[in-house]
């Protein structure tokens, strides 16, 4: 109760939290942390690291695929996409064909051989296809960028909710980071799991309860697709293949898929989760549920962008000096809309902090998992269980240094931006590292080696340039916004009634303000992670080419072949039936090679299901 007098003493904004909106988010942190101790408790005689890192490897295809989408999801998601439609359009929701395309990729290349090693660590499998310099490389680069991600994850959303809703800014980001740490140290991968699960439901609701008050102001549906469509935010019909331009059909569509693969497909946070589970098939099926979630969020997100636009189209509340940030857009909105419903608002800011808590949490049980692995396994003879109780220890050193970490982000000022730019473009040349692991027989250590510094070189010289020569708006061409309709008359009303006069947003960019050219670094800022993928993967190949590279024969379980492909088995069903449907002779066939589909005619006997 002290930390909420605190609160509500120190809040400058009119019609800021109540005790209700309070009760709701502390509700969701005491629900959070409640995961973690359970799971303490029924798991307490685990002895192996392998428990808490990987959950027994005996998890199931529908709580991963929620973690899935959950780890997915940050706050920065929550508050910028549907500030991103305001501003730019709807024409992110070309992210839906980047998605979809991601889980094909992951589930039929990058799963079947992760899976088959039954690995820990993601960057364990550099080592066992290359060498242990590409293991410790690969490990490094996803601590460093992991630690400076999260640390912003925490803070800045925290920084958007507080100027807006007067919420406690250190009070917010302590408290989510305490409890995040807590049931991560105690609970391990399930705790991550379960919590991620209910954090998601969280987030849908606060998405919904925006949606829903804004459908019953604008009387329906329909006038804010209206709305939307007048005011040029319905974009979809934008296939420019400019690489200069910011968003388009192309870039969203094919520079997404390249950033999405290097997420789903090689990043430790993510595949810990779905080779956690009992079986290949538990976890393609992990996959492609998350992709449904995905979507969902994505069409929630879009939609309140659509709901932000008709609300505000005559006043803009960013242009009119209202808020000083377009990711405080969202917030203003729920704390305009909704602030005659107490509890409300609490809801939304609990979906908020919810996208925190599971990226946050997912990224402390990576890190903890790829230190054990890579950095401490390798070097020492501990026993299982004192690896068990390091991974905790390592848990709760992580997330310690992620709260420090959002501390010095709030120092960072315009350095955030190219912060997670970075995040992203580091991204790529990893990716092109595991897929010439993977694809390429012939790729030697020497050949990834070269092609991954390449592929950083490159990828951060277009990244670093973006930010000193950002594009033009005639290359991002942002949507038009209007305070006609603004009614500046009183001072306690958040509907647009400030005394505060009308002023131009402020610049974001450091470019010189006359420049009206573009060039090369002008590149879409979703080209980066392809850029340097394919220098990645160009360098990589010549060098091994020229090293010898085909005479280095590689073990078949390290890389991907036909038999793991669910194509292979489609085709051959077909082949050898003849298009004739025969469960019985099929499964006499079946020889179980490919684990993906083995399990299921385990599961078929085990139910006494007839042929």
């Amino acid at each position: 109760m002290q930390f909420i007098q605190t609160c509500l003493k120190d809040s400058l904004v009119p019609g800021s939290f109540v005790v209700a909106d309070y009760m709701v988010f502390a509700l969701m942190l005491v629900v959070s942390a409640a995961v973690g101790v359970y799971f303490a408790w029924t798991d307490r005689d685990q002895r192996s690291s392998g428990d808490f890192l990987m959950g027994g490897r005996r998890l199931t295809a529908l709580p991963v695929s929620l973690s899935l989408t959950a780890s997915f999801m940050s706050a920065i998601t929550v508050l910028s996409n549907p500030a991103e439609v305001y501003r730019y359009g709807a024409n992110i929701g070309f992210y839906g064909i980047s998605y979809v395309l991601t889980m094909v990729i992951t589930s039929e290349v990058f799963l079947p051989v992760f899976y088959r090693l039954s690995i820990t660590s993601t960057y364990e499998y550099l080592e066992l296809r290359f060498n242990r310099t590409t293991r410790l490389l690969g490990t490094g680069l996803f601590i460093v960028q992991t630690i400076l991600y999260t640390g912003i994850v925490i803070y800045a959303p925290a920084l958007a909710l507080n100027q807006v809703t007067g919420m406690d800014l250190w009070g917010a980001v302590i408290s989510t980071g305490v409890v995040c740490t807590f049931y991560c140290t105690l609970g391990g991968l399930k705790a991550v799991v379960w919590t991620d699960v209910f954090q998601l439901g969280v987030m849908l609701a606060g998405f919904l309860s925006v949606i829903i008050r804004s459908v019953v102001l604008k009387d329906g549906v329909l006038p804010i697709i209206s709305d939307s469509q007048e005011g040029g935010r319905l974009n979809f019909w934008d296939f420019d293949t400019n690489p200069l331009r910011r968003h388009t059909f192309w870039t969203i569509s094919i520079g997404g898929t390249f950033v999405w693969v290097s997420i789903y497909g090689i990043n430790q946070a993510q595949v810990q989760r779905y080779i956690s589970c009992k079986s290949i098939t538990h976890a393609r099926l992990s996959l492609y549920i998350n992709l449904l979630g995905l979507l969902s969020i994505l069409l929630c997100s879009v939609f309140a962008g659509m709901c932000l636009f008709s609300v505000y189209k005559d006043c803009d509340p960013w242009t009119a000096g209202q808020v000083s940030a377009p990711d405080q857009l969202m917030p203003y909105l729920v704390m305009d809309i909704l602030r005659d419903y107490p509890g409300l608002p609490g809801l939304f800011v609990a979906a908020a902090y919810s996208g925190s808590l599971s990226t946050v949490s997912s990224s402390i049980n990576a890190l903890a998992a790829v230190t054990v692995e890579d950095l401490i396994k390798p070097y020492t003879n501990m026993s299982e269980k004192h690896l068990s109780w390091t991974s905790k220890g390592l848990s709760l050193i992580y997330g310690v240094l992620c709260i420090g970490m959002a501390g010095l982000a709030s120092l960072m000022g315009g350095i955030l931006q190219a912060a997670i730019s970075i995040f992203g473009i580091i991204g790529g040349p990893l990716l092109g590292m595991f897929t010439l692991g993977v694809l390429c027989p012939f790729a030697n250590s020497k050949g990834v080696l070269l092609g991954l510094m390449s592929g950083l070189v490159v990828s951060l010289w277009l990244g670093i340039g973006a930010q000193i020569y950002p594009p033009t708006p005639a290359m991002t061409r942002p949507l038009s916004l209007t305070t006609e309709g603004c009614n500046f008359t009183t001072t306690d009303s958040f509907n647009w009634t400030s005394t505060v006069q009308p002023t131009q947003p402020t610049s974001f960019t450091t470019a010189p303000v006359n420049r009206t050219d573009d060039n090369w670094y002008s590149l879409s800022y979703l080209y980066f992670s392809p850029i340097g993928t394919i220098i990645t993967i160009s360098v990589g190949l010549l060098v091994s080419l020229f090293t010898g590279g085909w005479k280095v024969t590689v073990e078949s379980r390290l890389t991907l072949t036909k038999e793991d492909t669910t194509l292979y088995h489609l085709v051959k069903f077909f082949k050898d039936t003849k298009g004739q449907l025969d469960l019985t002779r099929d499964r006499e066939r079946f020889d179980g090679t490919n684990p993906g589909f083995c399990d299921v005619e385990l599961d078929l006997t085990k139910r006494n299901i007839p042929a």
